[in-house]
């Protein structure tokens, strides 16, 4: 067996495709209705270099998520768009009585759409939590207010990651995450990289970013307990009001709960094999039961394409079509 990878890769899944990260380029590969597998590659350098602020440990984990976070929804709406596209080739006449959205009109439709997401997540995840433990009176009681709110949220979680698992297309992104970790699994061993070969990979990864989310949730239970202790005791010196406690939770601890979990998880993909790391990885691990199902190999090879294309290697042998290659 050839020796372990030094290069690192790693990408999510997105409609009917896989976006990979390699050490300069990010590559999105989609399947499309007719068979073909289009491709965009553009180059990118992180913000976090070693030898800088923003490369210093927990810090580069902020920047490393804020940056993941702009790709995973530039290449969630690439792929929406090219699902649009097959859509309206099953649908001729659906837009004959219509004019095409401007370019400017989609991009306010997407906009409007995340901003509608992220004002969700925060009142599901940030204000009703804290809302309901104070309701229960716990508002006094640092570490069982966090350990409620925190509890709240992981149980919300998976009971939401379990709900949408049954709805096709979901289950169709799940198969495609699946794809992506067991074609990263498999370089990683250095296994030969054909498909055969790759779908005797697990769907499981400790890198997964499931992983990162169970993460964030447990140490921020943690971290947020001791700073309220320490803002309660000698700042405010009485209770926290819901308001404040919210505003520096998201604005100054959050970033550092992330740091944190991304060190973490940097640590567990290099360890995996320590006792503490295998404990750590459980929960996480376990929920990408959820979020990550066996795909079909018509999958494998999109999530093939894109890590190829990730790493720079041939893409012979596979029918694809470079859409855009800015690299």
């Amino acid at each position: 067996m050839a020796p372990k990878k030094e290069i690192s890769v790693g990408g999510q899944a997105v409609i009917e495709g896989v976006m990979m990260r390699g050490p300069d380029v990010i590559a999105t590969a989609i399947r499309r209705k007719d068979g073909t597998i289009e491709l965009f590659k553009e180059h990118f350098e992180t913000k976090a270099k070693k030898g800088t602020f923003l490369g210093l440990p927990i810090i580069r984990g902020f920047v490393s998520l804020i940056e993941m976070l702009i790709i995973g929804m530039k290449t969630l709406t690439i792929s929406a768009n090219r699902a649009e596209l097959d859509l309206k080739s099953d649908n001729p006449n659906t837009n004959t009585a219509s004019k095409e959205k401007s370019k400017t009109a989609q991009q306010l439709e997407n906009l409007l759409s995340y901003v509608i997401a992220f004002a969700l997540a925060f009142i599901i995840f940030g204000w009703l939590p804290y809302w309901l433990a104070d309701i229960f009176g716990l508002a006094r009681q640092n570490f069982f207010f966090n350990l409620f709110a925190g509890i709240f949220r992981a149980v919300f979680f998976i009971i939401y990651i379990w709900l949408i698992s049954k709805m096709k297309d979901i289950h169709r992104i799940f198969q495609y995450h699946g794809a992506e970790h067991k074609n990263v699994n498999a370089y990683e061993k250095g296994i030969p990289l054909e498909i055969p070969q790759i779908q005797a990979n697990s769907t499981i990864h400790p890198r997964c970013g499931t992983s990162f989310i169970f993460f964030v949730l447990l140490l921020s239970i943690i971290i947020f307990a001791l700073a309220d202790t320490i803002v309660s005791a000698f700042i405010l010196h009485s209770k926290i009001p819901l308001a404040t406690r919210l505003a520096y939770h998201i604005v100054i601890l959050l970033p550092l709960v992330g740091g944190v979990s991304y060190e973490i998880l940097k640590f567990s993909g290099k360890n995996i094999n320590h006792p503490l790391v295998k404990i750590l990885t459980i929960p996480g691990m376990a929920l990408q039961k959820i979020t990550t199902q066996a795909p079909d190999d018509s999958m494998i090879e999109v999530g093939l394409v894109a890590m190829k294309a990730a790493l720079g290697m041939d893409l012979a042998g596979h029918n694809v079509k470079i859409i855009k290659d800015v690299t």
